[in-house]
């Protein structure tokens, strides 16, 4: 860009998510400073060696004022707090926007907490991750190609939609927009749901008093359908208990689909496990040739 987009970008959570989007803005000079606030002084350090950041910030309204964008990269159990404690300090025209991998109860800490600068916040999900964490993972390319959400709220203006937007497009996203509650429900079925039984098929095994001998068998089938569960449980526990409503329902069910396979494996129904797995079949094979 002959000119950035933003004079200055504060980041809350300087890893995986934070960390990748500030090192894409400055890779396509969109940003002339960037700025980390973040719990680990060390992690502050690795990013500023990493140019991620340029410095870690230590005076939130200092720093707050005069920025152009906020991204809230945390946990999503953490957002409130943060909120609470920017919301003084933001100034006038300072974007605000997140990376939480749930929308409707980040919407409502906003309306609580940033209600005087709601117009200024626009929800997002980013849907590039990785199991691993930290700056050290964080990546300028990680967003290419890779599918951002916004949940635009009934007070964001078109031209501040427009410019958040712009910013992840520049980091290589293809946005779509969704509302919070479809946001949630979707991704309780492809993304919170998947996670949940990964977790759970390792712990079971993790649990039995042979589960090395298990391990050592295990191939690529097992590796594939357990990847996630090296993910955060911090992050994970935050994500399970923010779509609570939308994940039961999607447990519900996947338990009931369970239910009609031992159903079918007790009555020795070749018949209707085919027809299962032929449908399940088909539909995997279509979306992966999309």
């Amino acid at each position: 860009m002959t000119k950035p987009l933003f004079r200055k970008v504060v980041i809350f959570g300087v890893g995986l998510i934070g960390g990748s989007f500030a090192l894409a803005l400055r890779r396509m000079n969109a940003v002339d400073e960037v700025v980390g606030f973040g719990r680990s002084a060390q992690t502050l350090v690795q990013a500023q060696q990493l140019g991620i950041i340029n410095r870690s910030g230590s005076d939130l309204a200092a720093e707050l004022g005069d920025a152009d964008l906020v991204l809230l990269a945390t946990p999503v159990g953490q957002m409130a707090e943060i909120m609470a404690r920017i919301a003084p300090h933001l100034g006038a025209h300072t974007l605000i926007t997140d990376g939480g991998s749930t929308k409707c109860d980040v919407v409502n800490d906003a309306y609580k907490h940033l209600a005087a600068h709601i117009s200024r916040f626009i929800p997002a999900h980013p849907i590039a991750g990785s199991e691993q964490s930290g700056a050290t993972s964080a990546r300028a390319d990680l967003y290419q190609n890779k599918k951002v959400i916004l949940t635009p709220l009934p007070e964001n203006s078109t031209d501040t939609v427009a410019r958040v937007r712009l910013a992840w497009e520049l980091c290589g996203a293809l946005v779509s927009e969704l509302t919070p509650k479809q946001h949630d429900e979707v991704f309780a079925a492809v993304s919170h749901l998947p996670h949940l039984l990964s977790f759970a098929l390792v712990h079971d095994l993790a649990q039995r008093e042979n589960r090395d001998l298990l391990l050592s068998f295990a191939a690529s089938g097992f590796r594939d359908f357990t990847r996630i569960a090296a993910s955060s449980p911090e992050m994970w526990r935050d994500i399970s208990l923010a779509n609570r409503d939308a994940l039961l329902i999607e447990m519900g069910r996947y338990m009931s689909e369970l239910e009609t396979l031992r159903n079918a494996l007790a009555e020795a129904d070749g018949n209707k496990l085919e027809e299962i797995f032929s449908i399940a079949r088909s539909v995997r094979s279509n979306w992966t040739s999309q």
